[in-house]
Formats: structure tokens, C-alpha cells, sequence
């Protein structure tokens, strides 16, 4: 990599952990109380998914470990926002849903976030929004190969 490549490297890769931070910074300032970014990420899958998810699918699709994804899921179980169930057919595996509460919780969350999405697309404009949308797919893609 020539120093020219290098430079946009790390131009490119500043303004994404700037705009992650930040973004983080303000979602969590409006999420309801005792409620944390992946709590909501996680609820809001496993509202939209039409079947149980199993702890290790839910660490893969939010590229963590299972140990993270053992402590967020405990803490939603704890606040009524989950059911744990052992999977029937393999008692090492354990299977995960939503509760109504989890629901709410959820609904509740997307409710206090929407008008903060609405301001920040409002303020960037949809047409770049859309614009830059394919490129942002497109890097997530290319990391994820590894």
C-alpha cells in the first residue's frame, strides 16, 4: 500500500469509528432506562425472525462471542424480556424467543430512537442516505469474509 492508499485508509476507517461512536453515543442517550444498544438489537431480530434462535446463531449474526452473547441474553431473561428453553433434541443446545415483554420493551425502544433516525437521515437527506448505503453493504460484506 503506496502512502496515498494509506492515508484514505485511514481517512476512511476515522470517519466510520467517529460516526459509530457517536451514533452509539446518541442511541443509547434515548434508549428507555436500563436498556442497552445490544439489548435492542438483539430483541429486534428475534421480534422480526419467525422462529426460535439458538444463542450460537444469534453470536454468529452479531459477530460476538458466545460468551457476550450468554450475558446479554441473560440479562433480557432476567428482565422478562427473553425465554430460555433447552432444545429438545440436544440438551447442549438452548433456544431463545421473545417474550410480550420483550416485545414492548422493543416497540418502546423503537419509539424513543425514531424521532433521533428521522432528525440524523432528515439531516444527511435520503438521496445520500440511499447513496451511500451499497457502499457501507458492500465494506460490511468485505469484512465479514474473514
Amino acid at each position: 500500500m503506496d502512502e496515498a492508499e494509506s492515508a484514505l485508509a485511514v481517512a476512511l476507517f476515522s470517519e466510520i469509528f467517529t460516526a459509530d461512536q457517536l451514533l452509539r453515543s446518541r442511541l443509547t442517550r434515548v434508549l428507555p432506562a436500563g436498556m442497552e444498544i445490544s439489548h435492542f438489537s438483539v430483541l429486534n431480530q428475534l421480534a422480526r425472525a419467525s422462529d426460535e434462535k439458538t444463542p450460537a446463531q444469534l453470536a454468529r449474526s452479531f459477530h460476538v462471542t458466545r460468551g457476550a452473547m450468554t450475558n446479554t441474553l441473560r440479562r433480557l431473561e432476567s428482565a422478562g424480556h427473553v425465554h430460555i428453553r433447552p432444545d429438545w433434541d440436544d440438551a447442549r443446545r438452548k433456544r431463545v424467543t421473545i417474550s410480550p415483554a420483550g416485545l414492548q420493551a422493543r416497540d418502546d425502544a423503537l419509539a424513543a430512537l425514531s424521532p433521533l433516525i428521522s432528525q440524523i437521515i432528515g439531516d444527511l437527506g435520503q438521496e445520500r442516505a440511499r447513496a451511500i448505503l451499497p457502499i457501507l453493504r458492500d465494506l460490511r460484506a468485505a469484512l465479514e469474509t474473514d
